[in-house]
């Protein structure tokens, strides 16, 4: 415990005031980000979900001189348009322009960041979108995203991480436009901002944005002291009780391993063998989908990595201070849920009991050797995580890599898996329609055998019966049942 709170004090240092990361270039499109040192843990008490309302009122709303229709209207033509995304510690705005649009399209945006119109027809619509996006797109649409974020929240119980970024419904109703203001005030500020620009801009350009953008008052850092985590004393399983026809799964727990963490690149490659996010690759999905043909997905991770439904690589600007190993698996059956569930923790204790096979780490770490530089295929991401290594005290996140990689051994792996991953003490959220009967079946430790629609291995058969049998141990008060429409409520 002592150990992790000091980790994260040591975490804490502060980016330059308006830094500007500048990465000029022979692309005709022009890449902005606008990242700001604050989020979600800023958010004052009894108002979660400030930071998100604030920048979607500033990327979704009208300036002090054109209404919201009049900016859509003007980013049509241009094909262009202006986005944020807030998480814990950031909140970002960016967008991409053709340098022939250059001009106009930089007075747009200037606008909307330095001189909102906070006007209360925008209010009242970002309001509804702010709502919308909990209650319809996360708890009825997704069981993916709502299994991930839910089980966040018990992770960081008590703590500044706990509370989703995007609030509650009762929040987000109660929220002023005084509560909007004043959180622009306190922490879109000079102290908090790194501005990113990449493409063919012309000289003086970065100049210029430096002068317009010092019209923000200086501010101090908003970054906020974290408390080490409570670590929970047994399993937990929450399950949500949502009408949806198969089961979804998340379970983790807080490693504190970031990636300034000596260990980074080793449960990287430990995590790439396992469970690589939407690749057929990783031993989980091998093992759970194509041998058994349980579900469709079965992942882990070591970084936050929301909207993973919608893409293969992770948005940059996500930079925490703390992070957990995570095993995602869904959709599966009903009837099969209490069998899959028992196979998940089975393999993880696998990987923690064995590591990962001597044969397989030097065809892991090439593999990561080249990989990452896919998730600079965009300039936009380039910035961006030159923006988030900034953040984290490390060199260029590349050439950080492959560095730690070279030296990597396989006992540097394994011991790693076993120093941060462990199988006990685990936060598990289960999304399901049949609640009461899930719960019924993990408290029972009955066997729950599988039965295929064809032949399968004798060595897979026999360890059916091994996994099938898997005793839980659980009492019925490591068990929650929580209505969906009491989450984040």
């Amino acid at each position: 415990m002592k150990k992790l709170a000091l980790s994260l004090l040591l975490m804490t240092a502060t980016l330059p005031a308006m830094e500007v990361v500048a990465m000029p270039g022979q692309s005709p499109l022009i890449q902005f980000r606008f990242v700001f040192r604050a989020g979600s843990v800023n958010d004052p008490k009894g108002k979660p979900g400030a930071a998100a309302f604030t920048a979607a009122m500033l990327s979704n709303s009208g300036t002090k001189t054109q209404t919201y229709q009049q900016l859509l209207d003007a980013f049509y033509p241009m094909a262009a348009g202006f986005g944020d995304q807030v998480d814990k510690e950031m909140i970002v705005f960016s967008g991409t322009t053709h340098v022939d649009n250059l001009e106009t399209y930089y007075g747009l945006v200037r606008d909307m960041l330095l001189s909102p119109g906070w006007r209360e027809d925008d209010l009242k619509r970002v309001r509804d979108d702010q709502k919308n996006a909990l209650r319809l797109a996360l708890r009825e649409n997704n069981d993916e995203e709502l299994g991930k974020e839910v089980l966040y929240n018990v992770l960081y119980k008590g703590h500044p991480y706990e509370h989703l970024s995007l609030g509650t419904l009762t929040a987000i109703e109660s929220m002023s436009m005084a509560d909007l203001q004043a959180f622009y005030k306190a922490h879109l500020t000079q102290a908090n901002l790194t501005i990113g620009i990449a493409g063919k801009y012309p000289p003086g350009f970065v100049e210029r944005l430096k002068k317009d953008f010092a019209a923000l008052p200086a501010g101090k850092p908003s970054t906020v002291k974290l408390p080490a985590v409570a670590q929970p004393a047994e399993t937990h399983v929450t399950i949500v009780q949502k009408k949806t026809r198969a089961v979804a799964y998340s379970f983790g727990f807080v490693t504190g391993v970031t990636r300034n963490h000596p260990d980074f690149a080793a449960l990287l490659v430990a995590n790439t063998w396992f469970g690589p996010h939407r690749s057929s690759g990783g031993n989980l999905y091998q093992r759970m989908r194509e041998i058994r043909g349980l579900n469709y997905g079965d992942y882990s991770y070591i970084e936050y990595f929301p909207r993973g439904m919608f893409q293969f690589e992770p948005d940059p600007n996500l930079f925490r201070r703390s992070q957990i190993f995570q095993v995602w698996i869904r959709p599966v059956e009903p009837p099969t849920a209490h069998f899959a569930l028992r196979l998940g923790l089975f393999e993880l204790e696998r990987l923690i009991d064995k590591g990962i096979p001597e044969a397989d780490f030097e065809t892991t770490r090439d593999f990561l050797m080249l990989n990452v530089n896919l998730l600079m295929k965009t300039k936009s991401a380039e910035l961006g995580y030159v923006i988030d290594s900034k953040a984290y005290g490390i060199p260029e996140y590349t050439a950080y890599i492959q560095a730690a990689l070279k030296k990597l051994t396989h006992e540097d792996v394994q011991k790693a898996i076993r120093k941060h991953l462990r199988k006990d003490r685990l936060q598990i959220v289960a999304i399901s329609d049949n609640a009461e009967d899930l719960k019924k079946q993990l408290l029972s430790d009955a066997p729950s055998p599988m039965k295929y629609n064809s032949p399968k291995p004798g060595d897979i058969l026999e360890e059916d019966k091994t996994v099938s049998t898997k005793k839980l141990g659980w009492k019925p008060s490591q068990i929650t049942i929580v209505p969906v429409e009491d989450v984040f409520k």
